[in-house]
Parts: structure tokens; C-alpha cells; sequence
């Protein structure tokens, strides 16, 4: 079965075609916003540049449409634009060359292609991204949640961080490389209610003490990821604790920051537990998407056009789990 999958819930346009375990094509295209991401300039970046991209992966791959049997696309959460014009590619592929189609949730299928690549079978997982901050378990039927922000996403935090401070987007990595030169460890609010955090506090004190003129933007960017981490770390390993589990996998684009996967390694250590994480793709990929929808496909799942309508506030505990 070749399963091709759609990514376009933010700032990347995502193909990616695959045949059972082996990945036959991964095309990515970026979007760079001047400030934060412009949903409509975002959508807009998306149906530019849907045709090469398509167009790149079928002939990376060696493939026609001929030879696709399902479709599949992100259908949420995300930005209602990008979601939409994703989508409506989907359908019109899917309808002029007959091939059906499915929709999936984005957040699982981060879950769904850590789980794949580091070879787990029943993973506490931690997601951070843009948009999302979650520790998840499959249980009966549903991830179930046992913490996430209250607020804003994690790498949402740090890229309004960067923005203030003059980084341009994606401010994540360039955060990492200035905290490399820090030195001094500044404090910080650090906001952790049980298994729940808390990120706009911390963002609001970090920017202020930037704008005093009193701190390096390298001890800050290194003050900032050290808390922040910290309280990640410390409500991950309150669940594992809890759930008795033996796998920890970390996924999502802010899952790219080596600090995060030293800290997280090395409490998943001290658990007696694995540590995963689906190296270079953390980040948004067409490939996950292909991959959930092949895995839901063989699970039975069947979607009309009619049902692949989109669900820009699509959470990961309201996905239904049969595979």
C-alpha cells in the first residue's frame, strides 16, 4: 500500500509518500514569516508552492498518481487557512484521480511516527510544539492527558520570546545556540500545578528583564531554557512515576532542542526507562501524516468527502484509537 500524506497546519508544507515501513519521499517547504505567522499569508504560501511539491515528491519517489492508493492530510488542529487549503488539495486530488482519503490529527501523528521510528510500544509521551505542550499515554481507546500548558505552547513562548528580543522565526533554534554562551543563570518564574505548566509568565518576566538592559540576551536564552525545561522535565517524570511506565518518548518540533533531550535522557535513566526521539522528524513532515493515515486505513477507518471537513481546535484526546 502507498499511502501519501499532506502536512499544512502552520508554516510547513509537508509531502510525504510511504509503502508500508519504508519512506519513499519527504518534501518539506518552509514558510518564513517577517514577524509571527500571518494564517492567511501562511495559507496563501501553502497553495503556492502545492503543485512542485507534489510534483517533487512523486518524482523523487518514481511514482504517478497511478500508483497512490490512499491520500491522506492533516486535518487539525491548526491554523484555519493553511488547514483549508490543505484540505481542499486533498479532496481535488482525491477526487480527480479516485483515491480515497482520509483526515488526521496532527498531534497524533507526531505520537504515532516517534512511537514508529524508536521502535516503542507503549510510550509515556511528551509533545512539544508551536502550538502544543502535552504528556500523553494511549489508554483504552484515546491518548489520555496527564498534563499540559494552561496557557501557551512551549514553543510558542519561545518564539514571542524571540520576537521581542530581535531573533527571527523559528526563534527555538537560534534560543538554543545563544543559551550554549550563557554563563549566568538568571531566575525565572517556574510555574508547574501538578502535572500542568504554565509558560506566560515566564515569557512576560524574561522579555522585561531584556528590555532592562541589566542581562545578556545569552544568559537570558539560557535562564530561559533551563527553567522552562526544567518544569517540562519535572512533569513528565511525575507521570512516569505515576504510570510505572518504561519508554519516554519526546516528539514535536521543540523536541529538536538538545538540551531538552539531555535532561529528559537522563531522568528516563534514573526510572530504570527508555528514551526516544524520532530524529529529524520532530519537526512538521508529510511523512507523519502518511503514516497515521495508512495505520487508521488498516484499522478500518474510511472517511467520506463529507467528513474531511476541517478541525482548526482538533485535540489529541478526542481522536478515537482502534489501531
Amino acid at each position: 500500500m502507498i499511502t501519501l500524506g499532506i502536512e499544512g497546519t502552520a508554516h510547513t508544507l509537508g509531502i510525504g509518500i510511504i509503502e508500508g515501513d519504508r519512506i519513499l519521499a519527504d518534501v518539506r517547504t518552509v514558510y518564513q514569516p517577517r514577524a509571527g505567522i500571518h494564517p492567511r499569508e501562511a495559507a496563501q504560501f501553502l497553495g503556492e508552492n502545492m503543485k512542485n511539491s507534489l510534483d517533487s515528491a512523486l518524482a523523487g519517489a518514481g511514482l504517478g498518481f497511478k500508483d497512490i492508493d490512499l491520500i491522506s492530510f492533516s486535518q487539525g488542529p491548526g491554523l484555519g487557512p493553511c488547514l483549508r487549503t490543505v484540505a481542499t488539495g486533498a479532496r481535488v486530488l482525491s477526487l480527480h484521480h479516485r483515491i480515497p482519503i482520509i483526515g488526521v490529527n496532527h498531534c497524533v501523528a507526531h505520537i504515532e511516527i516517534g512511537r514508529f521510528l524508536c521502535g516503542f510500544k507503549e510510550p509515556l509521551t511528551l509533545y512539544v510544539s508551536g502550538g502544543n505542550t502535552q504528556i500523553l499515554k494511549l489508554e483504552k481507546g484515546a491518548y489520555r492527558i496527564f498534563g499540559e500548558t494552561l496557557d501557551i505552547g512551549i514553543g510558542n513562548m519561545l518564539d514571542k520570546f524571540g520576537r521581542e528580543t530581535g531573533l527571527m522565526h523559528p526563534a527555538g533554534p537560534k534560543i538554543e545556540t545563544l543559551a550554549k554562551k550563557g554563563r549566568n543563570f538568571i531566575e525565572l518564574p517556574y510555574v508547574v500545578k501538578g502535572t500542568d505548566l504554565s509558560f506566560s509568565g515566564i515569557l512576560t518576566n524574561a522579555t522585561e528583564k531584556f528590555r532592562s538592559g541589566k542581562n545578556s540576551i545569552e544568559d537570558l536564552c539560557f535562564s530561559l531554557q533551563e527553567t522552562s525545561f526544567s518544569m517540562l522535565t519535572e512533569v513528565t517524570e511525575r507521570a512516569l512515576a505515576h504510570l510505572e511506565l518504561k519508554e519516554v518518548l519526546l516528539t514535536g518540533g521543540v523536541g529538536n532542542n538538545k538540551r531538552l533531550q539531555e535532561m529528559l535522557e537522563l531522568m528516563a535513566e534514573e526510572h530504570g526507562a527508555k528514551f526516544g526521539v524520532p530524529g529529524g522528524y520532530c519537526s512538521d513532515n508529510g511523512v507523519m501524516i502518511a503514516l497515521l493515515g495508512e495505520i487508521m486505513h488498516k484499522a478500518g477507518v474510511r472517511q467520506s468527502i463529507e467528513d474531511t471537513i476541517v478541525k482548526p481546535r482538533f485535540r489529541t484526546d478526542e481522536v478515537k484509537v482502534s489501531w
